[in-house]
């Protein structure tokens, strides 16, 4: 397993991915997603943590060839035609699993690329040519469960392997404005999380309802909110921290972005 062995510690970062048409028209978030590919170093393999792949447990998806997940409805045939045909990178699946207690995390076959991952990685490394693969979240854990969990995954970045968190910090469909009106609760969460990483304050992000009504509006259910736990985890104390996007789509979804490199 040579390839496992050390190498330059790789970013890990969270991305706010919004509307999957953002994948495949012209806009701003694929603009700011295709430059930053342009900058990245050429991982080993990619560890994607998407808010779309929620189990009963935290599962590692370990299979060699991942499918290309559409899991959304109502969209044009051109983005269900969409295909991300990257590898699978099924020793690292198992490295993730090895990292922590027995049977902390299974391996499973049964899952591939979904939206919160592939609408991304294709515009990050449009060739596919990058070993991928996914962790769950499990929906029996708490913030501070996750973020422990996750903890433990931090070596991976000298191993070769980019972490990707992939939801969004305030995400609230029922609120969405065509528009595109941000209302204050929406701005007031996302400047609150901002600050919570600009000032390294875990606590901040474990405990968003400190923020008020705001959090319960911008996180009216955790999957969205929970991959930038996971890579706030990660992070390494001499880690350069820097906004990608700052911006909100929608109305009611950020899409701000933040690499630790």
């Amino acid at each position: 397993m040579n390839q496992l062995k050390n190498t330059m510690r790789m970013p890990a970062m969270f991305i706010g991915h919004g509307n999957p048409m953002n994948a495949i028209t012209e806009n701003p978030y694929r603009d700011a997603w295709l430059a930053l590919g342009k900058s990245l170093p050429k991982p080993n393999a990619i560890l994607c943590v998407s808010a779309h792949w929620q189990t009963q447990g935290t599962q590692v998806c370990a299979t060699s060839n991942p499918k290309t997940i559409h899991d959304f409805g109502g969209f044009p045939k051109e983005l269900f035609a969409q295909q991300y045909p990257a590898p699978g990178a099924p020793e690292y699946a198992k490295m993730v699993c090895d990292l922590l207690p027995a049977n902390t995390i299974t391996s499973t076959l049964d899952w591939g690329l979904d939206h919160g991952a592939w609408t991304i990685l294709q515009s990050l490394f449009p060739k596919a040519d990058i070993p991928v693969f996914q962790l769950s979240l499990d929906v029996n854990l708490t913030f501070n469960q996750h973020f422990r969990l996750a903890k433990q995954l931090a070596s991976l970045r000298e191993r070769g392997v980019m972490i990707i968190g992939s939801g969004n910090i305030v995400h609230n469909l029922a609120r969405l404005n065509m528009q595109g009106n941000t209302p204050d609760w929406a701005v007031n969460f996302d400047a609150y999380i901002k600050h919570a990483l600009m000032s390294d304050d875990e606590l901040a992000l474990l405990t968003i309802a400190n923020a008020g009504e705001a959090a319960a509006l911008a996180v009216p259910t955790d999957e969205h909110f929970l991959p930038l736990l996971y890579i706030a985890a990660v992070k390494h104390d001499d880690d350069n921290m820097q906004f990608i996007l700052d911006s909100f789509d929608l109305g009611s979804l950020s899409m701000r972005s933040v690499i630790y490199q």
